[in-house]
């Protein structure tokens, strides 16, 4: 048996469900690692950081949860044209790599943020 789309008989409907199921359960260990990366700085760095919890650091950390989800859709994107592609039965085995690889460059990301962003400004 080969990797062949033509050899699936999956509708769109059935892939697009299949790339739901799959993104969706794991956005809640998404979001919580994320937010565990922030609540660590927060407790490691307390001092330096009380004077940012006002409402605009709170408005700030709301766009920016809401980019990282927004960010976090591009998955549906290369899901979908790898179901497409000849790769389609050893993509439904190894995507758990993309979500990896996409946890540790928001985590990277998440860092950077507040260590060049956020740190230095804090008295």
């Amino acid at each position: 048996m080969t990797d062949s789309p033509a050899n699936s008989s999956h509708t769109l409907r059935e892939i697009l469900t299949d790339a739901v199921r799959y993104w969706e359960r794991r956005r809640m260990l998404y979001n919580l690692v994320l937010a565990a990366v922030v609540l660590i700085w927060l407790v490691a760095t307390w001092p330096h950081f009380r004077s940012m919890l006002n409402i605009r650091a709170l408005l700030l950390m709301f766009v920016l949860a809401t980019a990282a989800n927004v960010c976090y859709c591009a998955a549906y994107f290369a899901d979908l044209l790898m179901q497409y592609s000849f790769f389609q039965m050893s993509w439904l085995r190894w995507r758990w790599g993309l979500w990896l690889a996409g946890m540790l460059i928001a985590t990277l990301l998440a860092n950077y943020w507040i260590v060049d962003e956020i740190y230095p400004y804090v008295s």
